[in-house]
């Protein structure tokens, strides 16, 4: 049997100090793109079906009634059906190699920019909470205040800080 492969790690060398962190503030924009289409699905389903429902052959005074609304459902179902969102809410990247943190938000382009970018040294101190992480500056004003994923995110990010910056409790 091969005893060199259970090696133990080298020290300083774990899974939470190594790995960069990106916190992101956007909302669930998936739940909303599937709540538009299949309410836009159903608007243009809507706009040919009053014409094919029983009933439908109705007097000439009301047919300029529900052609309006039939085209009301057609352009509102398809512009829900083709809307895209641009997220522009910025991102916190938590560098371990370069020891900062990096404030990145989207340009026109759709591309990331860095707007913000702190040395971990010039940070003042962390406190972690129950779900989010509030950032201080050295005068000890609130910095940035951060939602936190689960307590996979919070454990690596409080191992990158721990070295550098000051945990409050």
């Amino acid at each position: 049997m091969n005893t060199n492969t259970f090696k133990q790690a080298a020290p300083g060398a774990g899974f939470d100090k190594s790995v960069p962190v990106l916190i992101s503030f956007a909302p669930n924009w998936k739940a909303r793109m599937i709540l538009f289409r299949v309410l836009g699905a159903f608007m243009v389903v809507s706009a040919f079906s009053m014409w094919l429902m029983p009933g439908s052959v109705m007097g000439t005074d009301v047919w300029p009634i529900k052609l309006a609304a039939s085209l009301m459902f057609l352009i509102a179902g398809v512009s829900l059906l083709t809307i895209e969102f641009l997220d522009t809410r910025p991102d916190a990247y938590f560098d371990p190699i370069r020891r900062e943190v990096r404030i990145l938000q989207k340009n026109e382009d759709g591309r990331p920019q860095t707007v913000l970018r702190r040395s971990y040294d010039s940070l003042g101190g962390a406190r972690f909470d129950e779900g989010q992480v509030e950032l201080f500056d050295v005068d000890g004003s609130l910095l940035m205040k951060l939602p936190l994923e689960s307590t996979d995110v919070s454990r690596a990010l409080k191992g990158q800080l721990s070295q550098n910056v000051p945990i409050f409790a």
